[in-house]
């Protein structure tokens, strides 16, 4: 994989992504409504992965940004973080993205939205204190390299359908475990017992399978998005410098979760490793 067909394979990926999440809602309904004797609960995960689906790619960026409460900034507010994003998209021949600012002391930073022209950079506090300009911008060039070989689309998407997973696992746990099974005396009971089993191991496995597929889509773009940032600013030392300060730096992100973790140039979980 190279610098310059990432974009294209990105593309690829997210459809890749979306059919496959569609699929495996199914089968994750149609086994819980087996194990539940409710036929239901099979259409209820057809229309939910469509909507689901629908909705990651469409609104997926606000979700993220709304869950990590971050506040939009313009030329105004920021002249100088507003002018090293503008400059970099310059080089970069990309759109100046809206940028937002997290309100946190922890250094960081993530960009998200479903292709360049529907781009967001967005910052915390605590990285404009601790880093310098050439390291600002390091981080920055990073952030665009994400967007440049549509990344984000993506990244953000799994954030929002790894979350889609959690959440259907963890309602049939709490349903089985609090009287949701509904007996039929005319179905085999070691049928009954065996799909119920699978429903169960499922429903524990699925959100493990979400956050490994997760955690190998964002480690290589980060890979990526580092040399390409190089390449952007002409001065590695920059970045390089600002990834050593915010691994340095053991101060936890508190509006992150796991879900958007990925997201972030460097782990948010400081106090967690």
């Amino acid at each position: 994989m190279t610098l310059y067909n990432q974009a294209d394979s990105n593309k690829m990926k997210t459809w890749l992504l979306m059919t496959g999440f569609f699929v495996f809602i199914m089968l994750v309904g149609f086994v819980f409504s087996q194990a539940m004797n409710n036929s239901v609960i099979l259409y209820f995960a057809v229309a939910f992965s469509i909507v689901s689906s629908f909705i990651s790619y469409w609104f997926s960026d606000k979700i993220v940004l709304a869950m990590s409460d971050a506040k939009e900034i313009n030329h105004d507010s920021n002249r100088e973080l507003y002018h090293i994003v503008e400059n970099l998209c310059i080089t970069a021949g990309l759109p100046v993205p809206k940028i937002y600012i997290i309100n946190d002391t922890a250094p960081n930073a993530f960009a998200t939205g479903r292709d360049p022209e529907h781009a967001v950079v967005a910052v915390t506090v605590g990285l404009l204190q601790k880093l310098d300009k050439a390291e600002l911008e390091g981080v920055i060039a990073h952030e665009l390299s994400h967007v440049g070989n549509r990344d984000i689309l993506i990244s953000t998407i799994v954030t929002v359908l790894v979350g889609v997973v959690v959440l259907l696992a963890d309602w049939f746990m709490r349903w089985s475990f609090f009287g949701g099974h509904r007996s039929d005396d005319n179905r085999d009971s070691r049928v009954t017992l065996a799909i119920t089993i699978a429903a169960i191991i499922l429903s524990i496995l699925a959100p493990i399978f979400a956050y490994l597929i997760q955690f190998a889509i964002s480690r290589k773009r980060e890979f990526l998005a580092d040399a390409n940032a190089a390449l952007l600013t002409r001065y590695p030392e920059g970045l390089a410098r600002a990834l050593e300060k915010i691994s340095a730096d053991q101060e936890p992100l508190e509006v992150a979760n796991r879900a958007t973790a990925h997201l972030y140039i460097a782990s948010p979980f400081k106090d967690k490793e």
